[in-house]
């Protein structure tokens, strides 16, 4: 196939509810689109980054830049015979992860059409359908907590993962399990801890957790594994992990017991393939997390989670939870017993709105 327009755009679009890590809150979402026109077709992309540099290094700004000034050049015009061969080109840019990957996977979808087949298959997907957990941020007080948890749990959400960070932690978890004992639940602390603050991080394992994702530093391995030795609840890695030679360190010191791949973190799909395959191959599961997407990167994440190695509930959710009015149709809707089914169209199965889109936007650069 040879790309023979490029299309960047910059949407903002409010959430509907404001989502709190410990990095602070968000309340409406900066998302940067990339359309790829080649061989006659269409495909999208989105990086997945948030608006300050807190989860990745990456923003909206550096994503624009990368893609513009390097990314872009070195792929429009050119013949490529698969979309694995941009993450060799990519290869000399250090990190950027979320830039290449909108890239990328927006040719994947490309290649998917072509081959007249939905994107799931062609990545190797073997669920027609599945199973989705819910991420809950930091709340005003853990009534409210409570609250969105019961709404979620009755939705048929399948796994319950709330945000944590010292001082929202221990009490939490005392109320939550009060209140659902048996539901799966998980916590997600986005690094907000030390091996200082081992001793209270022992206090997890009597919650009964699927495991706590990502409690220490977000380019750690050793510490982790230190932390793993310590405590019984399973330790999830998330922003350490950018590439298989990271899984695979990780699972050899045995820094973790469960992986999360996100396509933005680790680069495309090129690159979440062989973590799965390295993690199935190792025996740890793996699950897809979630960036606050809109619905084509929504729509990616379905197709990533079909392969066969994803046995836990991902952060996929439906657009609403998100999205008065999501940018592609149909929108994302979990059924009620919390599942997803993947679509059956050629690529990538949701077609983007374009109105909803350009009323959305707000630049847009095109490269011919």
């Amino acid at each position: 196939m040879r790309i023979e327009r490029i299309e960047l755009r910059e949407l903002r679009m409010p959430l509907v509810s404001f989502f709190e890590t410990s990095f602070g809150r968000t309340v409406e979402r900066r998302i940067v689109l990339v359309r790829v026109d080649a061989d006659g077709l269409t495909g999208w992309g989105e990086v997945t980054c948030g608006e300050r540099p807190f989860f990745t290094y990456e923003t909206p700004e550096t994503a624009w830049h990368i893609l513009r000034d390097f990314l872009i050049p070195w792929t429009i015009g050119k013949p490529w015979d698969s979309p694995s061969l941009l993450a060799t080109q990519f290869r000399p840019i250090r990190g950027h992860n979320m830039a290449k990957a909108a890239l990328e996977n927006a040719l994947w979808d490309v290649q998917a059409q072509e081959a007249g087949v939905p994107l799931a298959k062609l990545l190797g997907g073997t669920q027609i359908e599945i199973a989705c957990g819910v991420s809950i941020g930091i709340q005003e007080n853990v009534a409210e907590l409570l609250d969105k948890i019961e709404h979620e749990v009755e939705a048929g959400y399948q796994r319950i993962k709330v945000k944590i960070k010292p001082g929202w932690d221990v009490e939490v978890l005392e109320g939550i399990r009060s209140r659902f004992p048996d539901i799966r639940l998980m916590t997600d602390a986005n690094s907000a801890y030390s091996l200082d603050d081992l001793p209270h991080l022992n206090l997890l394992d009597q919650f009964g957790l699927m495991m706590v994702e990502q409690p220490l530093g977000w380019d750690d391995l050793v510490d982790h594994a230190r932390l793993q030795r310590e405590i019984e609840t399973p330790v999830c890695l998330d922003e350490s992990i950018h590439s298989a030679s990271d899984a695979r360190k990780a699972i050899e010191i045995g820094a973790c017991k469960v992986i999360n791949i996100k396509l933005g973190r680790v680069g495309g799909f090129t690159s979440a393939r062989e973590i799965h395959d390295l993690c199935r191959a190792r025996g740890v599961p793996v699950w897809c997390g979630g960036m606050l997407e809109s619905g084509i990167g929504r729509a990616h994440n379905i197709a990533l989670s079909t392969l066969p190695g994803f046995t836990l509930p991902g952060d996929v959710s439906a657009s609403r939870r998100y999205w008065k009015e999501d940018i592609i149709e149909p929108e994302v809707s979990v059924s009620a017993r919390g599942t997803i089914c993947v679509p059956e169209r050629p690529g990538l199965g949701f077609a983007p709105v374009l109105d909803r889109i350009e009323k959305a936007t707000i630049r847009k650069e095109t490269f011919a």
